[in-house]
């Protein structure tokens, strides 16, 4: 999966990890997609990551149940599925709770 992110932001996520947002479309967690030019639409620095998804809730539409409860209900990812326009580009989009589930491999600059 792919993070964007600032030239920054990338160097501290390398040396410390990444910090879950506190809130956004679904929540609390870290935002990523399998969609590199998704990815691009957040910074110059691309992180290209290896993530374990565990147990994953589709959320597909705006006002899902689940939208922003899922961590809560033991999913360990949220995932919105591409062409779902849960945002205007409607391209994939996943957010990953536990920080842990993510390793980064490469920088990539977008």
């Amino acid at each position: 999966m792919y993070h964007g992110t600032s030239a920054n932001s990338a160097a501290q996520i390398e040396l410390g990890g990444f910090c879950p947002s506190v809130d956004g479309m679904l929540g609390r967690g870290v935002y990523l997609s399998r969609d590199i030019s998704k990815a691009q639409q957040y910074g110059a620095i691309i992180l290209m990551c290896q993530v374990s998804v565990g147990r994953v809730a589709r959320i597909d539409h705006q006002g899902h149940p689940l939208q922003k409860s899922w961590s809560a209900s033991g999913f360990d990812t949220a995932w919105v599925p591409p062409r779902f326009y849960m945002v205007s580009c409607g391209l994939e989009e996943a957010c990953i709770s536990d920080p842990a589930k993510i390793r980064v491999l490469d920088r990539v600059r977008a």
